[in-house]
């Protein structure tokens, strides 16, 4: 089916007035009534209307789309009307619209025209194709203009043929982050738009928060031509043994998909060979610098961490706040303040189930950085030192440590063991290791770490609970500013572990700072985008508003796309804007025991008019220095 099968010429109108809304609605419904598609004319109009009424169809660009799916509809159809004068539409841009097409769709099951009507929406986002209809003469060259674009179109959508399929390139990625929220996919959506570009075919498995998605087959990977695992968590590698690979940051994989795909194409990979174990198997790979390598490790401790700080930490929170709409915290005592958050009984359920979730978050993240080192057996030597780490005073930096020993005892282990007869290769793992590994590791941690590493972690804590002030604002500053550095990236992870440490610890304050930091850049895009609107893209200004929700639910990474295109303009604005709302957030001395959601937690944060006053001033900061430090694109 094509578009001509629903758009008539009795249909359109080139030369529309209207005085509003409703007068180039009810014009529209005149219009579908001439091709003979409504059986009743009063309840399609009231279902246009409706429809109208739970949003506007005006999608900007001065375009709108109106529509309704209705019993009313005998068969699907589409009208179509210029206003050259425009129209006042309530576009979500708030521009006059131009060009209107009002959609029929029958209540049935069969909906064939649901893919003439998609393609057609993909074509009204082409700037030259809108511009060239509403240019349009006659209803002849209107229609002659949708054909023209619905044929290229449907060319570019045809299969390959067989003979250029099999000489063309197939690539194979992987994409995964730390958090496996946003870069994940970011970098699967990049590499995916750019390789249709390049014309190869390309799969692309996904390792998210919600596990691998889109998993890669053996029979795909003997035939693919070169792999990109664009990373930075630990990827399953064996299976690429004696494929050609190249392994690089998740950023890269956002930035640098053209770059990374015409390597593969051209061959220049270098062959993967995989080792006995996860530690080794990274080595001899290009470009996978030890730098690299011990901030994979890192993150792969914080990305299994996140999920027990996350759901732990609000629910801590939760108990907090329950106490305190049923406390008044003036009438007690000092002795009965220290069980703030455990004084009702519904609270004190929620701090201990969030309180044990909390708990692990030292030993998860000391056994995973080990695991990503030496695989399985590193799990428990990292998991105990960890544990170690928790019950004594080094805290978050001795988990750090204990993670990292253990991983590397575990290697040490494993070589020392390898000259053993292949007749204990059994009991390696189930036995030595565990064994001598947590001996080792408690012995490390008792005498070698927890001394030094604990009283560097208790200065550490006091310092923080005695800054105010000065000091107090130059950290909310930095520690803003550190989440818009590298959006999700190590500096902007180094600062937000940084924050749900001090939750453990008790400081409140640096938590609400990092969180605010990283909320202003997507909040300041979207500002930008509809403020600004000749300093962005026709696409940039599409996706701008998407951007408010997401800053308001603390994912930063939504501002990447933008950074990514302009980062010498973008992330300046970005850094400042955030700096300063971190800053103001420590000096009005908000606080925050939440170590995620954005506005979905508020309610959990001290101070918090002051909090929004500080979000506000930050996101207006950095959307006036993208305005003034931007472009206007070519």
């Amino acid at each position: 089916m094509k578009i001509r099968d629903l758009l008539t010429p009795q249909s359109i109108c080139l030369s529309g007035m209207a005085g509003g809304k409703e007068e180039a609605l009810n014009q529209m419904v005149e219009l579908m009534v001439r091709n003979g598609n409504i059986k009743d004319i009063a309840a399609y109009r009231k279902g246009v209307f409706a429809r109208e009424k739970e949003g506007t169809t005006g999608i900007g660009e001065g375009i709108a789309i109106p529509h309704c799916k209705s019993d009313a509809v005998a068969k699907p159809g589409l009208a179509a009307m210029v206003v050259k004068d425009g129209v006042d539409f309530d576009a979500l841009d708030g521009e006059k619209v131009h060009l209107i097409f009002l959609i029929a769709a029958p209540d049935t099951e069969d909906n064939v025209h649901l893919d003439v009507l998609s393609r057609l929406s993909v074509m009204l986002m082409d700037e030259k194709f809108t511009s060239s209809l509403k240019a349009a003469e006659s209803v002849e060259e209107f229609l002659g203009i949708i054909d023209a674009a619905e044929e290229e179109k449907e060319e570019d959508e045809k299969p390959l043929e067989k003979e250029k399929l099999v000489k063309q390139s197939y690539i194979l990625a992987v994409t995964g982050c730390p958090t496996g929220i946003a870069h994940t996919y970011m970098a699967a959506e990049s590499l995916e738009k750019k390789a249709r570009e390049l014309g190869c075919q390309i799969k692309v498995e996904t390792r998210g928060s919600g596990g691998a998605k889109n998993v890669l087959t053996i029979d795909e990977i003997a035939r693919a031509d070169a792999i990109i695992v664009a990373a930075d968590t630990q990827v399953p590698m064996e299976r690429f043994d004696g494929k050609p690979v190249i392994q690089c940051k998740v950023a890269d994989g956002i930035s640098k998909a053209e770059e990374l795909l015409t390597r593969a194409m051209k061959g220049s990979a270098p062959i993967y060979h995989a080792k006995n174990h996860k530690g080794e198997a990274d080595a001899g790979v290009e470009g996978d610098s030890t730098k690299h390598q011990i901030y994979k490790h890192l993150m792969n401790g914080v990305s299994h961490m996140l999920p027990f700080v996350v759901g732990g930490g609000i629910l801590i929170a939760i108990a907090f706040l329950l106490d305190g709409l049923s406390v008044d915290l003036n009438s007690l005592s000092v002795e009965e303040r220290g069980d703030f958050g455990t004084i009702t009984p519904m609270a004190a359920m929620f701090k201990s189930i969030g309180g044990t979730a909390f708990g692990f978050m030292l030993p998860i993240l000391a056994g995973f950085i080990a695991m990503s080192i030496a695989d399985r057996p590193g799990l428990a030597v990292g998991f105990v030192g960890g544990a170690i780490a928790a019950n004594g005073t080094s805290g978050f930096l001795g988990a750090l440590v204990a993670g990292f020993a253990a991983g590397y005892l575990v290697l040490g282990l494993q070589k020392l063991f390898s000259k053993l007869p292949d007749s204990l290769e059994g009991i390696k793992p189930v036995l030595l290791y565990p064994v001598f590994g947590i001996f080792l590791v408690g012995i490390i941690m008792t005498y070698v770490v927890e001394p030094p590493i604990g009283a560097l972690n208790t200065a550490i804590n006091n310092g923080l609970n005695g800054l105010n002030g000065a000091s107090a604002v130059i950290l909310g500053a930095l520690l803003g500013g550190m989440m818009s550095v590298d959006m999700g990236g190590p500096v902007n992870k180094a600062a937000y572990v940084f924050g749900t440490a001090s939750i453990a610890a008790g400081n409140y304050n640096i938590m609400a700072a990092v969180m605010i930091g990283g909320m202003v850049p997507p909040i300041a895009i979207a500002l930008a985008t509809l403020i600004f609107k000749n300093k962005f893209t026709l696409e940039e200004r599409k996706a701008g508003p998407t951007n408010f929700i997401m800053g308001l639910s603390f994912i930063t990474e939504g501002a990447i796309p933008f950074a990514a295109s302009d980062p010498l303009r973008v992330l300046p604005s970005c850094i400042v804007g955030s700096a300063v709302a971190g800053a103001l957030s420590m000096g009005f001395h908000c606080t925050l025991m939440a170590p995620h959601g954005g506005i979905f937690v508020f309610l959990t944060v001290g101070h918090p008019l002051w909090y929004l006053v500080s979000l506000a001033a930050g996101s207006i900061v950095s959307c006036l220095l993208l305005g003034l430090l931007k472009k206007v694109p070519e």
